[in-house]
């Protein structure tokens, strides 16, 4: 007798200033759906309390949001203090985290950004998943279209012109994304499948 595959639920609380975050977030989102999880898109500015009970039943919350002069836009870190009630609940110990950012420059000190989100999920004691990427095009056979071009770990680090509109997201920057939400999702299968055989 097999026993069923556990569908994990995983949430992506995002926040996205003129639309290319929202790229990332919705291909963050593509990557999990593709391995069977339920997954829910939340924009954290203006969240609403269904959103918020959303985020409390989820196995995995996955942090996006632009990297603004070198941390998160203020509409996340606005987002981040109110979790503070959850913080004093414990009502996200030991679920995982993730996370990931999109700026202008290539770097863009989008790395504080992804630390700024491992810091708010061990607050919560929360479980980080990285990316689990070797870094891409960091020799002559490589290209810009290599998985993980930016060389990130912690998270998925998106770059798009300041010039140009939620078009021009880069397609390896996609992929990224989405690798990234398969391995949250993945992640989170084996966390509440080992949750509930130890628990039975």
């Amino acid at each position: 007798m097999t026993t069923p595959a556990v569908q994990p639920v995983v949430s992506i609380a995002y926040h996205s200033g003129f639309g290319h975050t929202a790229v990332i977030a919705e291909a963050v989102r593509a990557g999990a759906a593709d391995v069977g999880a339920i997954v829910h898109l939340i924009n954290v500015d203006g969240i609403t309390d269904d959103q918020w009970e959303l985020l409390d039943v989820s196995d995995a919350i996955v942090f996006g949001s632009p990297t603004y002069m070198g941390t998160a836009s203020g509409a996340f870190h606005r987002f981040a203090e109110e979790t503070s009630k959850r913080w004093f609940t414990g009502a996200w110990h030991d679920k995982l985290a993730a996370g990931f950012t999109n700026s202008g420059s290539k770097s863009g000190d989008k790395l504080h950004t992804l630390q700024y989100f491992q810091t708010l999920a061990a607050q919560h004691a929360m479980h980080w998943v990285n990316l689990g990427l070797k870094p891409g095009w960091n020799s002559t056979e490589g290209s810009e279209n290599d998985l993980n071009r930016l060389g990130f770990f912690s998270g998925a680090g998106a770059q798009t012109n300041s010039d140009e509109g939620p078009e021009g997201v880069h397609k390896a920057d996609i992929a990224t994304a989405e690798h990234l939400g398969r391995r949250v999702a993945q992640t989170a299968r084996v966390f509440t499948s080992g949750r509930e055989a130890v628990t039975v």
